[in-house]
C-alpha cells in the first residue's frame, strides 16, 4: 500500500493531480480543497495517500491532512459508501463541518453532496455519530498539546493559555493555525 507521496506537481486536473516521484508519474484523485490548497504545478508536493484496489483498478486518493485521510477511510467502511461518494462527501464538506454535521444530525447538509440522498445520510450519522468523538478527541489532543505549547513558549501562562485554547476551540477552529490565531486574539482581548 502507498501511504504517502513526496515529489514533484506535474498537472492538476478538476478530479485530482499527477505528482512526479523519481520519474514515476503517479495519478491521484483529491477533494477539491486539497486541489485548491496545493502549490503552483512544478513544485514539491506531500500527500497522504489511500490505495484502493479492485479486480480492475488500482487507484490512488489523496489528501493534505491526515483528517482529511481517516474520514475517507471511516467513510468508506459504512456498507453503500465507495471512494467516489467519501471523495464527493470531503470535496463539499470541509472535515470540521462535517464532524458537526454528523453530532448534530444535520441530515440536509450531508445532503447537499452529489449523489448522497437522505438515506445513506441517515446511515452515515447512525453509523458515525458514536465513532467521531473518539476520532476528534485524538486529533484534539495533538492539537492541544501543540497549540498550548506554543503559547506557553510565547510566554503566556498555562493556565491562561488553556482557557484563551478553550474558547478557540468552541469556534470551531480545526487545524493549528487557526486555533492559535483564535486563542491569540481571547489572550490579547484579556491584556
Amino acid at each position: 500500500m502507498i501511504a504517502s507521496l513526496r515529489g514533484k506537481l506535474l498537472s492538476k486536473r478538476p478530479d485530482g493531480l499527477i505528482v512526479d516521484v523519481n520519474g514515476v508519474g503517479y495519478s491521484v484523485l483529491t477533494p477539491l480543497a486539497t486541489l485548491s490548497s496545493l502549490p503552483d504545478e512544478g513544485r514539491e508536493v506531500f500527500i497522504f495517500t489511500y490505495t484502493h484496489v479492485r479486480e480492475d483498478i488500482l487507484q490512488l486518493y489523496g489528501f493534505l491532512s491526515e483528517d482529511e485521510k481517516r474520514i475517507f477511510l471511516t467513510l468508506i467502511g459504512i456498507s453503500g459508501i465507495g471512494p467516489r461518494i467519501a471523495l464527493s462527501i470531503l470535496s463539499t464538506i470541509r472535515p470540521e463541518q462535517f464532524h458537526v454535521a454528523v453530532q448534530s444530525e444535520d441530515v440536509d447538509l450531508l445532503c447537499r453532496v452529489p449523489g448522497l440522498g437522505k438515506k445513506t445520510a441517515h446511515r452515515i450519522i447512525l453509523e458515525l455519530r458514536e465513532k467521531l468523538p473518539a476520532l476528534m478527541h485524538e486529533k484534539r489532543d495533538v492539537l492541544y498539546d501543540d497549540a498550548l505549547s506554543a503559547l506557553t513558549n510565547l510566554g503566556y501562562k498555562k493556565n491562561i493559555a488553556q482557557g484563551a485554547l478553550e474558547k478557540a476551540y468552541a469556534r470551531g477552529q480545526g487545524d493549528l493555525e487557526g486555533l492559535l490565531r483564535e486563542a491569540l486574539k481571547y489572550l490579547t482581548v484579556e491584556k
